[in-house]
């Protein structure tokens, strides 16, 4: 998961994202160029993100909506960095509308484009708005690079806000190289819209689990199941690019069904009470058989409806917020329990937390990664989980990646964790042994 440095000081955090800024970003490309071998070129890519004509969100949607859509955004580009990125890497503010997602992860050129197009599909989808009842789109440029050897900090920002700015005056482009090529040969629009059409058949898409803790105790309590997709040629898709892609070709409930259908198998075989955690889409809430197939699926792997927890997120109910609360109702009548997940990534409609049966708030790890350091984001935190108590929700925290960071969560009131500290996503067969030693 990307975060801020350790040699990065408070004061360069962005006050309303909580990123880092220009300062953080010289440092770490500083520290990552250090621990290259000599012999080795220099694996960092980096990319510019710029949201074209920004000042108009706020002049349609007022001040308060632009910054939440600032917000959301950088929990976007962090979650995405944490999802598709296998190496280290780094997201901050440099100013405005201007985001920068760095990485020291060895990839071919095909990859850190099609890691760019993937970014940009995810800004771009819908953002609610504070009054409930509408959404704003942003329509985000990237610059994209590979840094040459030797090559500054200083120089890499220079070229890449250059080119930044060539990209945001050209109307229809949304990518540009700083070296001036804009699209490659290889695995992109059609040709990956098809790959993944034949990944389905032949049954190549799989699925990790994220095992889930107890904070009191520290004992399994679960896991979340998590899609993948190892490309042969661009890597690891995880599962928002993963869904986009299927998006265009029109295949989400096949691949939810897959993904649904092989998670639930496999919770079937753990330890009672072990706890599955699935992830469902906007299209799979807006089905009217929704409840039905999930129901049946669950019949069909032989388990328990009290051992499903349903996550939504926050994107999954923009469309139909009261056809949402009757399908998880009546999967809730079964027996299933129902978390609104990456709660605190951006703006959250309370009026949600009133319609839905919801029983968990699954917190954000942007809501958890300052909490050591920073007062305020402590302060979030606690109001969150007051809240949550208020209305009788279990909090699960995730992101956790220290020990510091799991104790405050405990101390704090939070039921659960998932993080790093304790577990990264394995296959089902590692979590199946790491359920039957405890």
């Amino acid at each position: 998961m990307p975060t801020t440095p350790p040699e990065a000081a408070d004061d360069d955090r962005d006050a309303l994202t909580g990123l880092v800024g220009v300062d953080a970003v010289r440092e770490r490309i500083a520290q990552w160029e250090r621990s290259l071998q000599d012999d080795t070129p220099a694996p960092i890519h980096v990319m510019m993100l710029g949201l074209r004509r920004f000042d108009t969100v706020n002049l349609a949607y007022g001040a308060a909506a632009g910054d939440n859509a600032l917000i959301t955004v950088a929990a976007r580009m962090l979650k995405f960095a944490g999802d598709e990125i296998d190496g280290q890497c780094l997201v901050a503010r440099i100013g405005g509308g201007n985001f920068l997602l760095a990485a020291n992860e060895r990839c071919s050129r095909e990859r850190w484009q099609w890691l760019a197009e993937a970014l940009a599909e995810c800004i771009s989808r819908p953002i609610p708005v504070a009054d409930g009842t509408s959404t704003m789109r942003l329509w985000p440029r990237i610059a994209l690079m590979r840094k040459l050897p030797d090559e500054s900090a200083d120089a890499v920002l220079e070229r890449l806000a250059e080119t930044l700015q060539r990209v945001q005056a050209e109307a229809g482009r949304r990518l540009l190289w700083v070296d001036g090529e804009m699209s490659l040969a290889g695995r992109s629009g059609a040709l990956l819209d098809a790959d993944l059409i034949a990944a389905l058949d032949r049954d190549e898409i799989t699925v990790l689990f994220q095992p889930q803790f107890a904070t009191a105790s520290g004992a399994l309590v679960g896991a979340e199941a998590l899609a993948r997709w190892q490309h042969p040629e661009l890597g690891r898709v995880g599962a928002g690019a993963l869904f986009a892609i299927a998006e265009r070709t029109d295949h989400v409930a096949q691949l939810s069904r897959h993904i649904a259908e092989c998670a639930l198998r496999c919770a079937a075989s753990w330890p009672e009470p072990l706890r599955l955690s699935l992830n469902v889409t906007p299209a799979d809430l807006a089905a009217g058989s929704f409840a039905g197939n999930i129901s049946a699926a669950m019949s069909a792997a032989g388990l328990d409806p009290e051992r499903l927890t349903i996550e939504i997120t926050e994107q999954a109910l923009l469309t139909d917020i009261e056809h949402a609360a009757r399908s998880l109702g009546r999967l809730v009548d079964l027996g299933v329990r129902v978390a609104l997940d990456d709660f605190g990534a951006g703006f959250c409609n309370f009026r949600y937390l009133k319609l839905l049966p919801l029983h968990y708030l699954k917190l954000d790890r942007s809501m958890v990664d300052g909490i050591v350091e920073d007062p305020r984001d402590l302060a979030v935190l606690r109001g969150i989980v007051a809240m949550a108590h208020a209305l009788d929700l279990a909090v699960i925290a995730e992101g956790i990646e220290s020990e510091e960071q799991q104790q405050l969560v405990e101390r704090e009131g939070c039921a659960y964790y998932q993080g790093f500290l304790r577990a990264e996503p394995m296959t089902a067969d590692e979590f199946l042994a790491l359920a039957k030693t405890g």
